[in-house]
């Protein structure tokens, strides 16, 4: 079980607060850090100091950490044009020297796309216009040097592209499908999919979910093993119960109900529900940290969790 680190920078976080996270995540030897791709914050926090875009973020963490893999849970495809994006990927993938993960989505927060002006289509034509940005995205990264590439869909057309610049990372990085769509998503993961992510949900929604994606790399004759298989949950680690208090209160969660939803208790706690997840085919899990002051939640995590797996 890998452990990774993701952060939700909409709730109030600066370049300088993301920078810390990443650092002390490399240097405790966490395997990636990932952010979320949001505008707006969420709850009754203010948000301040506003919003950080997240391939911005990403680009500055490119250069000034050295080894940890980076990405996003998810990028909103309402947010961005295919080739745009891609061209935005593989340069940040070519900045950190192969360490980019690309976590791409339909987009689902209304009230960010109405109070930045991006328009927001009914849920159908989201998955309509994710399933073209994932052909157009792979598409170029695909090509061949000194090919052209072309695509024509309803929502976007390419032509005569020549599908530059390339990424590091080949044929491209690593791609990560996920959510709970019981139709759409199973098929549009088995079709692009590097890996498949679920967040905060139960250790059955968690069987049910990944039993339609093996399903649908069935119906299209792709081994399932190609996948890499995740969780995300909220973290919420403490030496002890007076600890694991202090920390739920410090980001407006109660004990007991982090402990039924999350990855939460004493050490012994956290690595019981890292198994359990873990015996349902999970392979990688990524703790939402929500308090990026605290440090030393990752310091111990690091030492009295992730040593033992």
């Amino acid at each position: 079980m890998e452990l990774r680190i993701f952060t939700e920078p909409q709730q109030g976080a600066s370049y300088d607060d993301l920078l810390a996270v990443a650092r002390r995540a490399e240097e405790t030897g966490f395997g990636a850090f990932f952010r979320s791709d949001h505008y707006l914050k969420m709850g009754s926090v203010s948000g301040e100091p506003g919003p950080t875009d997240a391939w911005t973020t990403l680009a500055g963490l490119a250069r000034d950490t050295r080894s940890i893999r980076l990405g996003t849970l998810m990028s909103a495809a309402t947010f961005r044009l295919p080739g745009p994006l891609a061209i935005t990927v593989a340069q940040v993938d070519q900045m950190s020297g192969g360490r980019v993960e690309l976590g791409i989505g339909t987009g689902w927060y209304d009230a960010e796309h109405r109070a930045y002006g991006i328009p927001f289509p009914p849920l159908g034509e989201r998955f309509d216009r994710l399933d073209e940005q994932l052909a157009v995205i792979t598409g170029l990264w695909r090509t061949p040097s000194g090919g052209t590439f072309d695509f024509t869909g309803r929502h976007y057309q390419v032509t005569d592209s020549p599908a530059l610049p390339k990424p590091v990372q080949r044929p491209h990085p690593p791609i990560l499908l996920g959510g709970k769509g019981a139709k759409r998503t199973p098929q549009l993961a088995a079709r692009y999919a590097d890996e498949f992510n679920l967040p905060f949900v139960s250790i059955d929604e968690t069987v049910a979910q990944f039993e339609r994606v093996r399903a649908a790399c069935a119906d299209i004759g792709r081994d399932p093993a190609e996948l890499t298989w995740s969780n995300a949950l909220v973290l919420c680690c403490g030496k002890d119960d007076a600890e694991v208090a202090r920390r739920a209160a410090a980001i407006g969660r109660e004990p007991d109900e982090l402990r039924a939803n999350g990855l939460a208790g004493t050490p012994a706690e956290v690595i019981d529900t890292i198994g359990r997840y873990a015996e349902v085919g999970s392979q990688r899990l990524y703790l939402q940290v929500l308090d990026l002051t605290d440090l030393d939640h990752l310091d111990l995590v690091a030492t009295e969790v992730m040593r033992q797996l």
